[in-house]
């Protein structure tokens, strides 16, 4: 019997981890995050002590969102209605996952931060030697896969709407183009700034959500840096 109790307490823990996972955007935010630290700590040099470092972090930073919702859940059992206490309850909790969250942020710098510049370096060193049609073949592939991806999640039209926002992830595929063969710090601040104006507009005309248009960032400025890559390292 004892046994089967030390199971199902197990059980219960691993279950409020996962409904906390299935319900909570900030809990996926974390363990996407915590997935990419695990993958860059196989991918550089991290010291023991480093790792040590970062494990703490990461189990406070989760340990404290999962009491933030455990009290947020409480406070709704308790008080399905506005109250100044429970808002107090919960504004208490998010903070704590707040100085948690700001602290992982500093801890990923200074470990990081020297082990990423210097692979920046040697990268866009690549890339600004890398061939000027390079920016014509990752527009294309930005076009072609921002399709592709549309049909995927099968909302809006290939030219209109949808995740995510096409004119989006040209803009900015464009921006980052420009940013990654000049030197010029004026261009490059133009570059997004009308990379920011475009998706702005789209957002402004109700074609697409905030999430779609910032998804079209992300997509088509890593794609844009994945093909410079790999046609600067040929």
């Amino acid at each position: 019997m004892k046994v089967r109790k030390l199971v199902d307490s197990f059980n219960y823990a691993i279950n409020g981890i996962l409904d906390t996972l299935r319900t909570q955007r900030n809990m996926q935010i974390h363990f996407a995050v915590t997935v990419i630290v695990l993958i860059s700590c196989l991918l550089f040099d991290i010291s023991k002590i480093e790792f040590l470092i970062l494990s703490i972090t990461i189990c406070m930073v989760i340990s404290a969102e999962l009491v933030n919702t455990a009290i947020e859940s409480v406070v709704d059992l308790a008080a399905n209605y506005y109250h100044p206490v429970a808002k107090i309850a919960k504004n208490a909790a998010a903070g704590a996952v707040l100085i948690t969250a700001v602290n992982a942020v500093v801890v990923g710098y200074i470990i990081f931060w020297d082990k990423l510049t210097n692979i920046t370096f040697k990268v866009l060193g690549a890339i600004k030697s890398s061939s000027p049609y390079t920016i014509f073949i990752a527009l294309v592939l930005v076009c072609i896969l921002t399709i592709i991806v549309k049909a995927y999640f099968g909302e809006g039209t290939p030219l209109k709407g949808g995740m995510p926002s096409g004119h989006s992830a040209l803009s900015f595929s464009l921006a980052t183009a420009i940013t990654l063969i000049t030197e010029q710090p004026i261009c490059i601040v133009l570059s997004f700034l009308m990379a920011l104006i475009t998706a702005q507009s789209r957002v402004d005309a109700e074609v697409h959500s905030i999430w779609e248009v910032a998804a079209g960032a992300v997509f088509g400025t890593l794609l844009t840096i994945l093909v410079f890559k790999i046609f600067a390292g040929q």
